[in-house]
């Protein structure tokens, strides 16, 4: 998995993510909002840690979505021919926040809650 930092600035931080086929993404949870382009791929797996059945998303360059956060802990598995590769742009609670804390961290701690940043855009 490759995770590079393009931009951060205060409570804004744009993040490449790459996945080869069969590769997945560390186990984490989302507490922040996030809107996500994807570049290349096929199709990913989203794996939950509470033995919540697998769902698998169809994806297409150029598909863009919008995240609300979400406490469940998961990752995603590249279920693809082909490398999976997006953009994400996280708004953070605050400027040194963990847009996609790792598993395991108590869900919503006392520090998500404190908002430093102006909200993000609804």
């Amino acid at each position: 998995m490759i995770e590079e930092i393009l931009h951060h600035r205060e409570c804004v931080l744009v993040r490449r993510q790459v996945l080869a086929p069969g590769e997945s993404t560390k186990w984490h949870r989302d507490p922040r909002r996030r809107i996500s382009v994807v570049l290349k791929g096929q199709a990913l797996a989203i794996e939950f840690r509470d033995a919540t059945p697998t769902v698998q998303v169809a994806v297409t360059p150029g598909q863009v979505d919008w995240s609300e956060p979400s406490d469940r802990v998961h990752r995603a598995v590249n279920i693809g021919a082909t490398e999976y590769e997006e953009i994400a742009i996280f708004f953070l609670s605050a400027p040194d926040g963990d847009p996609q804390p790792e598993f395991p961290v108590a869900p919503f701690s006392g520090r998500d809650k404190t908002v430093t940043c102006a909200a993000a855009p609804t």
